[in-house]
């Protein structure tokens, strides 16, 4: 079934843009919005349906929409459409799908910890970095930004359908869980990145640039070292910094 919108006041338009812009809405209906073509690529090669597309009229018949026959499509006027995207150019496409329910990793050797990271770019870009590592499992602490956001889920490019993210995780817990190391990329730590040894299980935990690990969290993490700057910059991005690491290891795990 196609219906097409084009008043704000519609109740299904109003629904969906608060699906768009609060977490407290995504949580109440376990739901969220992919937007773009390669996310909806991403979420049904991972075996996921959506409930209900959201199309413009120029994308009502995009090929990949017959990949969804058994949803519902709403066909939203072009401005209707641009108030739901978190983009200035949108595709014309957006999904709404059911959260998956996070899964239990097979392993857990090479593991992320992220510890208050609250902007959403950043966080969508965290997560892509450890899928593209082949991290086993992405563990956030309640105060990181939704992981299911739009504006995360479009930094991932997809990273959620191929890597566990377990939400509100009582990092320290994991921490002292983990079978491996736990390492923390800390200012005047004794070794730099280079000179650890991360071959075997190893977990990052990364904290909020501006205050960087809580005391507890850093208490857990047994491993600390520097990465090396030798421009005149005291620190990294956070999400930079994470790349570093995770590629490091995985240089050093051949």
């Amino acid at each position: 079934m196609t219906e097409t919108i084009s008043s704000p006041q519609n109740p299904r338009f109003k629904h969906i843009k608060k699906l768009a812009e609060s977490a407290a809405t995504r949580c109440e209906y376990g739901q969220t919005l992919l937007d773009g073509e390669h996310l909806l690529t991403a979420a049904l090669e991972a075996g996921i349906r959506p409930a209900l597309l959201v199309t413009t009229p120029a994308a009502s018949a995009h090929p990949l929409l017959a990949r969804c026959a058994e949803a519902e499509q709403l066909i939203f006027s072009q401005s209707l459409f641009n108030a739901l995207s978190p983009v200035k150019t949108p595709t014309g496409i957006l999904a709404l799908i059911d959260i998956p329910q996070p899964w239990s990793p097979i392993k857990t050797d090479f593991c992320v910890l992220l510890e208050a990271i609250q902007d959403p770019g950043n966080l969508g870009a965290m997560l892509r970095s450890a899928a593209a590592a082949g991290v086993d499992a992405v563990y956030l602490s309640s105060a990181c930004a939704d992981a299911w956001s739009p504006k995360v889920l479009r930094g991932g490019m997809g990273a959620h359908f191929a890597t566990p993210i377990i939400a509100n995780a009582d990092l320290p817990a994991v921490a002292q869980a983990f079978p491996g190391a736990v390492c923390a990329a800390t200012l005047g730590a004794a070794h730099s990145l280079y000179q650890t040894d991360l071959r075997g299980a190893v977990a990052f935990a990364v904290g909020n640039e501006g205050a960087g690990l809580s005391a507890e969290l850093r208490a857990a993490a047994g491993v600390e070292f520097t990465i090396p700057m030798p421009g005149r910059m005291e620190s990294l991005n956070a999400a930079a910094a994470l790349v570093v690491c995770l590629f490091e290891r995985v240089r050093q795990a051949g």
